[in-house]
């Protein structure tokens, strides 16, 4: 179709040509920057096992990674990235993940700054497995991962407390309990001790981009006070967010004091009223998350256990420590395991596109 002087407004078929196109220019750019990542892994794991298998062989010392660093210094002097400390985290990387296929694979999908992080900061390969997935699927930077790990985001998510192995389909259990964490640090803003609900709505909205991340990531803005009307009475979420891949509403109620039954109910509630008059027919069942400054597990247990919404309760605090009593309620590693599957999947090239940034 004809397109004018270039000054005239172009039409719309013209206007999602154009879209296409850098559509597929930036695909391109991610696919190019994912090959990239992986040959600079696939050659550090070479280097690596190349290392390992020497000193297994000839009973080498760490000596020889300081005189192959000198080396490729002496005949690459331009090329970065192999000195001698990046050649035994190379020779670590390879020991740490050979017996374990699914997840020498997974490595080569985030880049090499990320799995040392990863490497360096987890303790066991369950706990590395599930940050290489968060940090494929959600495309965070290492900066990111490190406060995740640092926050102990992985104990977190796996004590959480929900009911939606009762209430939700099977395909989506995994991935909702992964949206809902057991607690959230909310240090991150200038909040003090002694704050009303309203202040601390105020002060996760006046820092919305800290506030989602912390919240997992996938997740977007709908409101905070979302107005709700039934027959002529009025209602109020005091948050409403997005689950891009579960594609659900989530509504969440801030309490500072400790968790009582009776929230269950209210939250119960606006999900059927989100699910009944917000939520469009493409979309799955809404779910809440009920945050409060403190719980008592048992309560939130029985209180869940007649629900048959998707409803999730949490604490908040302003700093990172795991108590000591809550390692206890770690689950099983088959248990971990069959959580981590809940992370595997397709995901948009768009949120992935960050993830081979060094």
């Amino acid at each position: 179709m004809e397109v004018t002087d270039g000054k005239n407004l172009i039409n719309a078929d013209y206007s999602n040509f154009i879209v296409e196109i850098k559509d597929k220019i930036r695909k391109s750019q991610y696919e190019a920057m994912k090959a990239v990542n992986k040959t600079l892994i696939n050659l550090y794991w070479g280097i690596g096992q190349e290392i390992y298998m020497q000193q297994q062989e000839k009973g080498w010392g760490k000596s020889i990674v300081e005189v192959l660093a000198k080396e490729i210094k002496k005949d690459f002097p331009e090329v970065k990235g192999f000195s001698a400390s990046n050649l035994w985290r190379m020779r670590n990387f390879y020991l740490i993940y050979k017996d374990t296929e699914n997840l020498a694979l997974l490595v080569r999908e985030i880049s090499w700054s990320k799995n040392i992080a990863i490497i360096e900061k987890c303790k066991n390969q369950l706990e590395r497995e599930f940050y290489i997935k968060m940090t494929k699927k959600y495309g965070w930077t290492k900066d990111v991962l490190i406060n995740h790990i640092e926050n102990k985001s992985y104990e977190k998510y796996l004590i959480n407390q929900t009911n939606f192995d009762e209430t939700l389909s099977e395909k989506y259990v995994n991935q909702a309990k992964f949206a809902v964490k057991d607690e959230y640090i909310f240090d991150i803003m200038e909040l003090s001790e002694q704050h009303s609900e309203r202040e601390l709505e105020r002060a996760l909205v006046d820092n919305i981009k800290d506030f989602l991340g912390e919240m997992g990531g996938n997740f977007a803005f709908m409101g905070n006070q979302y107005h709700l009307n039934v027959n002529g009475s009025d209602f109020y979420i005091d948050l409403l967010l997005y689950h891009r891949s579960l594609k659900s509403l989530v509504a969440i109620e801030l309490k500072i004091g400790e968790f009582k039954p009776e929230y269950v109910g209210q939250l119960q509630f606006y999900l059927t009223v989100l699910d009944r008059q917000v939520k469009i027919d493409e979309e799955n069942p809404s779910i809440g998350i009920i945050i409060c400054k403190e719980k008592n597990r048992t309560v939130v247990e029985y209180a869940l256990s007649n629900c048959d919404k998707p409803i999730g309760v949490a604490t908040y605090k302003i700093h990172d420590t795991l108590p000591e009593q809550m390692k206890d309620l770690l689950p099983s590693p088959e248990e971990i395991k069959k959580r981590l599957e809940g992370l595997d999947g397709e995901n948009s090239w768009i949120f992935l596109a960050y993830f081979v940034a060094f």
